[in-house]
């Protein structure tokens, strides 16, 4: 049996490796969940759409630990903060997780 080895640079390895480590929770799956059908959403928008049920000072922490990431932008509008989806790619996640045999 052959084996091939990836040429990816250990920047990349070490940035994917964030990305994972940022979304790598349930909460955070389901905001990008929500987000990837409608953009941009209050906090309150995506409390009342995620699925888990989580009190809007911890969604709050989820949202600013993937903004901090650069998974999420947002903006102020009014008295709200909007989020949205920094770079859609990683909504690819979402087919590897659906390809994956392992779940």
């Amino acid at each position: 049996m052959e084996t091939t080895t990836r040429n990816i640079s250990v920047q990349k390895i070490t940035k994917v490796a964030e990305v994972l480590k940022a979304i790598g929770h349930p909460v955070r799956l389901q905001i990008l969940s929500v987000l990837e059908q409608e953009e941009p959403l209050s906090v309150s928008d995506i409390q009342s759409r995620i699925e888990i049920a989580t009190e809007q000072s911890l969604l709050s922490h989820h949202l600013i630990k993937l903004k901090d990431k650069g998974i999420l932008k947002c903006e102020k509008n009014g008295m709200n903060m909007m989020y949205r989806i920094a770079d859609r790619h990683v909504l690819g996640i979402f087919d590897c997780m659906d390809q994956c045999h392992m779940f």
